[in-house]
């Protein structure tokens, strides 16, 4: 189990470029499995649950050739579907939650697909039951093994249907769109997810060959095509990334650029900030974060009433950010209820902030109120360990803003969603070091 040491308590300054969405990432590289022509992929991130997925795609037959740094091809011409019923796929495949989205494809152009129970973070319970809802419309049949946990979907030729959602899933919307896109006929997707990332999919499918229309609203309509071709595609910069940078700037009072946002996709995330009292200034696709020498104060609603931070489907803002907004609120003026109605477990980090001296709440498993000290007593170093991949970088910056060393186990966690994060933070000045 690897370990992070850092001293806290020092300025940071410089540049930090985000790297490639890994949300998008996994929708990405699963819509490879549509053609059996090459397709390439720019702006990859190298962490280790994209790594994993990459391996998936080796290992079911894909010609998966390197580049360039964050720079792949991917050829699903020679695809080995015996592969899906192995024990290496059944034990690999249950190890990463990314893997339910190659169901979608498989089923679409094989006929079938199987996946193994995902795993993932243990954030609180994530049901399937869209994403096979989906497919059961499209005409597929389901079984379930329940003695090994191994879930499958079969059919001779899927055919279009309208669908209602019983939730805006992300990834179940992208795992149905992608059965979608070979069915017969036409498929409308009503309630569906319109995240950027499912967007940028969406685009790339057309690129292909598809034909989607309602892309960045919740009515997909999609009528299918008999094979979609290649394409080169470049993904967007990780919103949760560029968020954690602004927590980070902001709680260790410092001025920092985050390089090529993508400003037109961050969505509510600017706005929910400037709630928090920070400043943002806009320079191109940048984000320039001044330094917040006399701290920064949280806004209350017109009514004086106490602001309430919570998640929701996009254009809300992602689940993802809370954590890092809980974090930043700590050490700001005033009060903020975060309510993380989606996760059920991932408020549960708190009780290492508290022993940070943090003043939170947790009124339940959703809700914590936090009282922020207003840089008046700074939070104390600690011994943690990351329950997760965004707890993990909330605590890291809970750690890098507060006096004295702390100690971070479990880092495993936080290099499943965050490329060379400790060599990244050096070189804008943090104090922090890696320990295997």
């Amino acid at each position: 189990m690897g370990t992070f040491k850092i001293e806290g308590g020092h300025q940071l300054s410089g540049e930090i470029t985000p790297q490639g969405a890994k949300n998008e990432a996994l929708q990405i590289l699963c819509a490879v499995l549509l053609t059996a022509e090459k397709v390439t992929i720019n702006n990859i991130p190298d962490i280790v649950d994209v790594n994993k997925l990459i391996q998936l795609l080796k290992d079911l037959g894909v010609k998966v050739k390197k580049l360039s740094k964050g720079s792949y091809s991917f050829q699903a011409d020679e695809v080995n579907l015996e592969y899906l019923q192995s024990a290496g796929f059944k034990r690999d495949g249950s190890g990463l939650r990314g893997s339910i989205m190659m169901v979608g494809p498989l089923l679409s152009r094989f006929g079938q697909g199987y996946i193994p129970k995902p795993g993932g973070d243990k954030i609180g319970r994530r049901r399937l039951d869209t994403h096979f809802e989906g497919f059961i419309n499209l005409g597929a049949k389901f079984r379930y093994n329940k003695e090994e946990h191994f879930y499958g979907v079969e059919a001779k030729k899927l055919k279009g249907t309208y669908m209602l959602l019983d939730e805006a899933s992300v990834t179940g919307t992208a795992n149905i769109v992608m059965a979608a896109v070979l069915a017969e006929g036409e498929t409308t997707i009503y309630n569906a997810a319109c995240e950027p990332y499912l967007q940028q999919l969406c685009n790339m499918l057309n690129r292909m060959g598809a034909k989607i229309s309602g892309i960045g609203s919740n009515l997909l309509t999609i009528q299918g095509v008999n094979e979609l071709g290649g394409t080169e595609h470049r993904m967007l910069p990780d919103m949760i990334e560029i968020g954690s940078w602004v927590g980070l700037a902001a709680m260790t009072k410092s001025e920092l650029t985050i390089k090529n946002v993508s400003w037109d996709d961050l969505g509510q995330i600017p706005t929910v900030f400037g709630k928090l009292g920070i400043k943002l200034e806009r320079r191109g696709e940048d984000i320039f974060i001044p330094e917040h020498k006399d701290g920064y104060e949280i806004q209350n609603y017109i009514d004086g009433s106490i602001l309430t931070i919570s998640d929701a489907p996009w254009p809300g803002l992602t689940p993802d950010l809370l954590s890092i907004i809980l974090v930043m609120a700590t050490q700001a003026k005033g009060e903020v209820l975060v309510h993380q109605k989606m996760f059920e477990s991932r408020l549960f980090f708190v009780d290492k902030l508290i022993d940070m001296g943090a003043k939170i709440i947790l009124c339940d498993p959703h809700r914590a109120t936090v009282i922020g000290h207003d840089f008046k007593s700074t939070l104390k170093a600690t011994t943690m360990t990351s329950p997760d991949i965004r707890a993990g970088v909330s605590l890291l910056i809970a750690a890098l803003s507060a006096k004295g060393t702390s100690t971070i186990h479990n880092i495993e966690q936080i290099d499943r969603g965050y490329e060379d994060i400790d060599t990244r933070l050096r070189a804008i000045g943090a104090k922090i070091e890696r320990i295997d």
